[in-house]
């Protein structure tokens, strides 16, 4: 109930900036193309030892100003990505140490490969210079994911795997499909934008994504009680205008 209501907010939130009227009017909607890196984990419980898992991003942009209120300028911005997301299991021994695999005499690794359409919603606001120069910028909001597919990436067979040295004996997730194919959380991110008025917009950001729902079922009957992803993401954007109504003076 409490991440049904989170996310409720923030979409309000989200969707009363489009309609806002208080301050200056604006009409400026633009459209372009994003793509950047992202590191990723998925929070279980029981527990997984982990290292970030890295992957690319990208897709499409778009970004509605809707007005300027004192020297915020106000927009509802939105993207529809492809996004390889997953897990990288840090498997070591009580040491620290990695693990060796009896058969292959090499450490043990294993990551999970995960394609998900992703789909962000924000509620963007600006400080700077709207035409030409830079700005400052925060946004915040909803985001939605569809999981397309997955592999897994190993240099063992399941049914040969060292168990016995792993300090983390969890391994269920390593076969296990994945239950919950819709992916919902909050994501925030700080940057900046360089804007001319010839050239477009240029938009650097670093994100954080918070997932709210489990990748696998979460009864008490369950193996994992929680599955969640959380995503850093560093991107670049590219925006070109469409429509433009107010010029800086």
């Amino acid at each position: 109930m409490k991440k049904a209501t989170t996310l409720t907010l923030l979409i309000a939130i989200t969707a009363s900036l489009a309609h806002a009227q208080i301050g200056d009017h604006r009409n400026d909607l633009a459209i372009g193309v994003n793509g950047g890196y992202v590191l990723s984990n998925v929070a279980f419980l029981p527990k997984v030892t982990q290292t970030f898992h890295g992957g690319p991003t990208g897709g499409l942009s778009v970004r509605y100003v809707c007005e300027k209120y004192f020297n915020t300028i106000c927009s509802i911005y939105g993207e529809v990505n492809y996004a390889q997301i997953g897990w990288k299991e840090n498997i070591i021994d009580r040491n620290e140490q990695p693990v060796i695999n009896p058969t292959t005499g090499v450490a043990e690794h294993f990551q999970r490969n995960m394609t998900y359409l992703q789909v962000p919603v924000f509620a963007h606001l600006a400080w700077g210079r709207e035409q030409k120069g830079m700005q400052f910028f925060f946004q915040a909001g909803p985001q939605f994911g569809l999981h397309i597919t997955d592999k897994p990436v190993k240099n063992f067979d399941l049914d040969d795997r060292n168990i016995t040295d792993r300090v983390n004996q969890v391994i269920r997730q390593d076969t296990m499909a994945v239950e919950n194919k819709i992916d919902y959380g909050i994501a925030a991110g700080i940057g900046m934008e360089y804007s001319h008025p010839k050239m477009g917009h240029l938009l650097l950001e670093a994100r954080y994504y918070y997932g709210l729902g489990n990748i696998y079922k979460d009864s008490k009957r369950d193996y994992f009680s929680t599955s969640r992803f959380s995503n850093i993401v560093l991107k670049l954007t590219y925006l070109f205008d469409i429509t433009r109504t107010k010029r800086e003076r």
